[in-house]
């Protein structure tokens, strides 16, 4: 490095050196080498493990669609890298922005109300409480579809995460919409929008989750080393619902019915998810349908990070599923919102 005065100029060499691992972080090949090696371990592990209470059919048909899946992502992974991984490197460079913005969403949002954020808080309360009321003292059917559990716990652990995922999904739908004077900076990455919209909506699920945890210790379910699970399926919604949103945000500057078609499939996806109902009580051949939704892994998992002592990875099939189903979905939405991003500002 050669000093003249206050000026000092970098040796060609190392500005291109720290530039290249600030850009990339890794090499194109080492990234392939570790994304591969991750998704050959994951199949081999699935080839391996056997459910003696599984039938055996539905067995081997759930190995071969997960080879399949797993073989034609890596094949995308590898012809799309470097268009797959500019929005992960983008997002862990502007960590500390992130935080910042998502922190300055939160208070925005409630900006100038006499109760401020309580106001998103007593809406979900209230919902809780009249599904309660309906279903449990005034229809009673409640009781006889978990005689074993308390029927407002059992709903409450449903109905927490489906308001995450609804209202993560809503308004990091509408960010490139709400923040359209940033997208139209040249400088700025619009990239980072979608997640400071869901990690604000992740500060109101953290309070849920506390509620969650005081109802369940009221009816005897005190928390246990399980109940650290929540965090686990937490992180597995965040991941989830980031994915979606980067195509439906992109979609959503061209497309703004997109916004109502979203609302009507959250109408629908909370009662084809077992939020008021137990999926236990279908048939085998109805809850294998059914649990094509990945939001009955969420829904489930929460439920048993309460209720029961298992660990996740004991439902294999459906972590294994959620995972591979989550990183197609985020590739996907990586690859629309790089296509279409370069037309953002033009239409907005």
């Amino acid at each position: 490095m050669v000093s003249t005065g206050k000026l000092f100029v970098k040796p060609k060499g190392a500005f291109f050196m720290k530039g290249f691992k600030l850009k990339r972080g890794v090499s194109k090949p080492v990234g392939i080498a570790v994304f591969t090696t991750v998704m050959l371990i994951m199949a081999i592990v699935i080839l391996l493990y056997h459910n003696p209470l599984a039938d055996p059919v539905q067995e081997i048909v759930k190995k071969v669609i997960a080879c399949i899946i797993i073989a034609a992502t890596i094949v995308i992974f590898i012809c799309l890298y470097d268009k797959i991984t500019v929005l992960p490197l983008e997002l862990y460079q502007s960590r500390h922005l992130i935080w910042k913005l998502a922190k300055n969403d939160f208070k925005k949002r409630y900006a100038g109300s006499y109760l401020g954020a309580v106001w998103a808080m007593v809406q979900p309360v209230v919902t809780v409480v009249m599904y309660y009321i309906v279903f449990d003292v005034i229809m009673g059917t409640g009781r006889g579809m978990v005689p074993d559990k308390p029927y407002v716990l059992f709903l409450t652990a449903g109905l927490v995460p489906w308001f995450y995922f609804s209202e993560a999904l809503n308004s990091g739908t509408n960010a490139l919409i709400e923040y359209n004077y940033l997208v139209k900076k040249v400088v700025f990455k619009i990239s980072v929008l979608p997640i400071i919209k869901i990690i604000a909506a992740t500060f109101i699920h953290a309070f849920f989750i506390l509620v969650l945890l005081v109802i369940s210790a009221c009816y005897g379910y005190f928390p246990t080393v399980y109940t650290l699970q929540i965090l686990y399926y937490s992180a597995c919604l965040f991941i989830f619902v980031l994915g979606l949103c980067y195509s439906t945000c992109a979609i959503m500057v061209f497309f703004k019915d997109i916004g109502q078609i979203i609302s009507i499939l959250l109408q629908i996806g909370m009662w084809a998810t077992p939020i008021l109902w137990d999926v236990e009580a279908l048939s085998p051949t109805i809850q294998m349908i059914v649990k094509i939704n990945p939001l009955v892994y969420i829904v489930n998992g929460y439920r048993s990070a309460i209720f029961e002592r298992s660990w996740f990875f004991e439902d294999f099939y459906s972590t294994m599923y959620f995972w591979i189903f989550t990183v197609v979905v985020f590739g996907i939405g990586a690859l629309v919102f790089k296509r279409l991003k370069v037309h953002f500002s033009d239409v907005l």
